[in-house]
């Protein structure tokens, strides 16, 4: 008879089972450092976002060509009261990357809240009763994915007009597929399972074994997917408003700005390389919590 000893620490598939799964993927995400770094990164950003008034030192659109392409304040020639310098207009750089961030975030939600949406509809309907209805849909992702997301995007705005809620629906209706296709996949393997059986044979309705029972096993990976989907929709944005085609000139987004910005690289390089930096770490810290939600949806994070 093997005795094992009592002091010995329960592995992490014990702990999954004693406080439960949902505390136990909380724990692993946590242990994890780059993603607590991330987290905390992103909290900040929310926070920026909601209270811009308080921490924007200015109006972002006041211009004060006195004031024009002044170097942040810790170069020669800076000023205390423009902590990043100024633009080719005397705007402000710190107000105009604080509002920023509102329109980024947003957009960012957005989609992937809209993606979202569409495409877990269309892939519950087409995992669950498949058939002609699963061939039609899938065709229709198929015929989708032949053109790239950008192009596709660039096309609607360019037909729609600029505007902040075009780009959201654009982007939120480019992004469906990868929705669709990782949820009709789960479907398709959870439809054949006894617990789904047994609801049909006590008559539960299609519509509420979907609902009660599908929907909530296929919401671990489409939290994941959903997260990168901000990422890609928050550089989508800055793209499109790069271009001209994104929302209306007057509200500021760090796309708008690197677009500003391009012209003077060589002279003022904060014009552009702020927005940027800002842009390129929000997408580093929104990946990285993907990766990690990732990590924790996995069955098998739990026995590493």
């Amino acid at each position: 008879m093997t005795v094992v000893s009592t002091t010995e620490r329960p592995n992490a598939a014990t702990e999954a089972e004693r406080h439960g799964p949902r505390s136990a993927a909380l724990r692993t995400l946590l242990r994890n450092r780059l993603a607590r770094t991330a987290l905390a990164f992103l909290a900040l950003l929310l926070l920026t976002a909601v209270l811009a008034p308080l921490f924007a030192p200015a109006d972002p659109n006041a211009q004060d060509l006195l004031m024009r392409l002044r170097p942040p304040a810790w170069q020669s020639g800076g000023s205390g009261a423009h902590p990043l310098g100024t633009d080719q207009l005397g705007r402000d750089m710190l107000s105009r990357v604080v509002y920023g961030t509102r329109v980024s975030l947003l957009v960012g939600a957005g989609a992937a809240v809209l993606a979202g949406v569409v495409g877990t509809v269309v892939g519950l309907a087409a995992g669950f009763f498949g058939g002609w209805l699963d061939r039609v849909l899938m065709r229709l992702a198929d015929i989708q994915l032949a053109f790239p997301p950008i192009l596709l995007a660039l096309a609607i705005v360019g037909f729609l007009g600029s505007g902040l809620w075009y780009v959201i629906l654009v982007l939120g209706f480019t992004g469906w597929v990868s929705y669709a296709r990782v949820v009709r996949s789960e479907v398709l393997s959870l439809r054949s399972r006894d617990f789904i059986t047994e609801a049909r044979a006590i008559g539960v309705t299609d519509g509420a074994i979907m609902r009660r029972h599908l929907l909530p096993n296929v919401m671990a990976p489409l939290a994941t997917i959903a997260t990168l989907h901000v990422a890609a929709a928050i550089v989508a944005e800055a793209s499109l408003s790069y271009l001209g085609l994104g929302v209306p000139k007057e509200t500021v987004t760090w796309g708008s700005m690197l677009a500003d910005g391009q012209l003077y690289l060589g002279t003022s390089w904060w014009v552009a390389v702020f927005p940027g930096v800002a842009l390129m770490l929000t997408s580093l810290a929104i990946n990285i919590t993907g990766d990690a939600l990732r990590d924790v949806a996995d069955p098998k994070a739990y026995r590493r």
